[in-house]
């Protein structure tokens, strides 16, 4: 587990200079493309700014791009049970106890982010705490806080801001008008058709960023989770309801789909290979397989 950790955090420096890196490399490629030198040096700024930023406050980012709001102890019974369900788990799992967040959407769905366990936040949606039962609720809420205890929310919230600026860039210069007329004067030119193809392939750079660091933390979540509960026929039934229930999440988007437990595009066929999460039928065989 410590060796987990520790790559985590490394991984999160290594993910920061690559980021660094393509885009000080993409600020290049626009640069030239448009024969501006103020590109790149805004590419240069930026990038700087996003690592701080994303560092700090990605985690507020995920939390309102999902239309999260705190819990309400005081007000639903229901979350107030939910609250109690989280605290007591994080006490047994040694953490601090993270702040609570619940999402009205009726698609079953939970994620944990934050940079570290003390800044840490679980969140869950309405329709998950309405689909599953209490063995369940816990296996989902020990699933999430394995996630805080690996530190896998330190990688997994930097990567929503910085998948978010590369899929945002990309996507701007390719649906725009800036192609057309400045391709006429590089039709000729080999360095400038690389700088585009650069710029085209950008945001499949930062998609295949994304699965890298999401796949494999699933299965280990899962098994430490199970752990934690001491059950893991709680999570193996949550998982098999929460893919039955074919309910996306209305404000799911791209950048935050690998924090989620489960796929929120429930509607959308994906392959395999280029899912954010591990096939349920493979996490759920796993988890009947553990003798604990």
């Amino acid at each position: 587990m410590y060796n987990h950790i520790s790559a985590n955090r490394n991984r999160t420096i290594f993910l920061m200079v690559i980021f660094f890196t393509f885009f000080v490399l993409l600020g290049f490629a626009l640069s030239y493309y448009f024969d501006d030198p103020a590109i790149l040096w805004f590419a240069v700024i930026f990038s700087v700014f996003m690592n701080w930023f994303s560092y700090f406050y990605s985690d507020s980012i995920a939390l309102r791009t999902t239309g999260a709001r705190p819990a309400k102890k005081d007000v639903h019974i229901e979350e107030r049970q939910l609250i109690n369900m989280v605290d007591n788990l994080a006490i047994t799992a040694g953490l601090p106890s993270p702040r609570v967040y619940v999402i009205d959407d009726p698609s079953p769905n939970a994620f944990a982010t934050g940079r570290d366990p003390k800044h840490a936040t679980v969140t869950v949606t309405t329709g998950l705490m309405t689909l599953l039962d209490k063995s369940e609720m816990e296996g989902v809420i020990a699933h999430e806080l394995a996630h805080v205890k690996n530190y896998d929310i330190l990688l997994s919230t930097i990567v929503v801001t910085l998948v978010g600026a590369i899929t945002l860039i990309g996507d701007m210069f390719i649906r725009t008008n800036l192609f057309r007329s400045s391709g006429e004067n590089h039709k000729n030119n080999p360095m400038a058709i690389v700088a585009l193809v650069f710029i085209i392939l950008s945001p499949l750079f930062a998609q295949l960023v994304q699965l890298a660091v999401s796949r494999k933390r699933e299965f280990l979540a899962d098994a430490s989770g199970s752990l934690l509960t001491r059950y893991p026929e709680g999570l193996a039934s949550a998982l098999e309801k929460i893919e039955q229930a074919h309910i996306p999440l209305k404000k799911a988007n791209r950048a935050t789909a690998h924090l989620f437990i489960a796929n929120p595009f429930t509607k959308v066929k994906m392959a395999s290979l280029f899912s954010t999460h591990p096939p349920t039928s493979e996490r759920v065989k796993a988890l009947r397989g553990m003798n604990l």
